[in-house]
């Protein structure tokens, strides 16, 4: 896996990050919304890959009593996540997903834009480590950059991607870097592939839960 600890600037990622992810906000209301569905008022809850903590801010916005154990590899991401959450009872822990060490915590699981930064073998073992951190019939959400089924479809899908940067603001240059990050420090995969790695990793459950553009979103059920 390539350092992705530098992938953006920490101090303007919540700013920038809306205007690379086409709906990205959305994201956070699909996992929020199944997670609620789950009918548990207070999940004991692990976000790995949480950035800058905003999917907790906004989860206990409507799951108050939720419990968040938040994880990421980069220490300044963590710093701006524990200033936003200070005011609340919150574990964090400066590790990527490839190396959490959980065994049946958790209730509920997301890893959010976070797994695309390893290759096929480390994104395996941060799902199995996902899935073993979570207790029987715990739930996994988790959103990733995607590539299509097809190269033909995939570079119209590259193109409406690209379309999207240059209308909110994005320089030439800016889109020309976030192009030659696809296959050398994001690797995505396609939403079939994405399927069969969680069944691989032992799910009973598997769903796709959103697409759009080149993202996508999935939930699954230990």
């Amino acid at each position: 896996m390539k350092d992705n600890k530098s992938a953006y600037n920490s101090d303007i990622y919540d700013e920038h990050i809306v205007n690379v992810l086409p709906y990205y906000r959305e994201y956070h209301h699909q996992v929020i919304d199944v997670v609620r569905s789950m009918g548990n008022d207070a999940p004991k809850w692990l976000d790995t890959g949480c950035g800058t903590g905003t999917l907790a801010v906004k989860a206990l916005e409507t799951i108050p009593d939720a419990r968040f154990t938040l994880c990421d590899p980069s220490e300044k991401m963590l710093a701006i996540a524990k200033d936003k959450l200070k005011d609340n009872y919150i574990s964090f822990l400066n590790v990527p997903s490839d190396r959490l060490e959980f065994d049946n915590e958790f209730d509920v699981v997301t890893a959010i834009q976070s797994h695309h930064y390893f290759d096929k073998e480390g994104r395996e073992l941060a799902v199995s480590n996902c899935y073993r951190a979570l207790k029987s019939g715990g739930l996994f959400v988790t959103f990733e950059n995607i590539r299509m089924s097809t190269d033909e479809s995939d570079a119209i899908a590259l193109k409406r991607w690209v379309r999207f940067l240059e209308e909110h603001g994005n320089s030439a240059e800016d889109v020309q870097m976030q192009i030659e990050r696809r296959g050398t420090e994001v690797f995505p995969i396609t939403i079939e592939e994405h399927i069969e790695l969680l069944k691989k990793s032992g799910f009973s459950s598997v769903n796709l839960l959103w697409s759009s553009y080149l993202q996508a979103g999935f939930w699954a059920i230990k």
